[in-house]
């Protein structure tokens, strides 16, 4: 009797510490991480939480924090009540709504940092994703808008995923008819992509 209780006293602490084990990831993004045109379940916040699963054997809680024409302006508001599920993982990918309006970068990389700044306080670790704009408001522009993540990846030393869009932007087979939203498939290479990224931090 007593073996079997020590037993189920193993089994009860294996399931309790892999269950303080999962980590929760927040993405804290535009309609690009909201699946804008797909599921939920299609968009890459939620197939990164299934890669986790299948290739690490490891459960993890992805909340997708994506939403349709947000810009670096409006996401603060939106972080403090996310931190209120106390993520372990920031995942900021914002900015392209900013550039495709061509908003003052200035302001921009402010709010941005504003959101390093808050997430950190929170104990969150930050990992930044950058995004490359079409060049509708000049070459100058474009390059100021890639600079501007160069510049937070080095104050904060932030592990920096420079495009969110790789191998999905300009494949017409993988975008939806907007040309600017990824597709179910797109959203598949998408979360390829940042699962290969942060998959070191799971």
């Amino acid at each position: 009797m007593k073996k079997i209780i020590f037993i189920l006293c193993i089994i009860t602490l294996q399931i309790l510490t892999a269950n303080s084990s999962t980590k929760t990831i927040l993405f804290l993004g535009d309609s690009l991480t909201e699946g804008l045109g797909v599921s939920k379940n299609q968009a890459y916040p939620n197939l990164v939480q299934e890669l986790a699963k299948k290739e690490l054997n490891k459960n993890i809680k992805a909340i997708n924090g994506g939403v349709s024409g947000s810009t670096t302006n409006d996401a603060l508001s939106r972080l403090k009540w996310y931190l209120k599920r106390k993520p372990d993982i920031v995942f900021i990918a914002l900015g392209a709504n900013d550039g495709l309006r061509g908003l003052n970068l200035t302001q921009s990389q402010k709010n941005l940092e504003e959101i390093i700044d808050y997430a950190k306080k929170a104990k969150a670790k930050v990992l930044l994703a950058g995004m490359i704009i079409p060049p509708n408001y000049g070459p100058v522009y474009s390059k100021e808008f890639e600079k501007m993540y160069l510049e937070i990846k080095e104050k904060y030393n932030l592990k920096f995923m420079p495009f969110l869009l790789k191998n999905v932007a300009g494949v017409q087979s993988l975008n939806q008819a907007d040309g600017i939203h990824p597709n179910a498939k797109g959203h598949k290479i998408m979360s390829k992509e940042v699962f290969k990224f942060l998959k070191e931090e799971l």
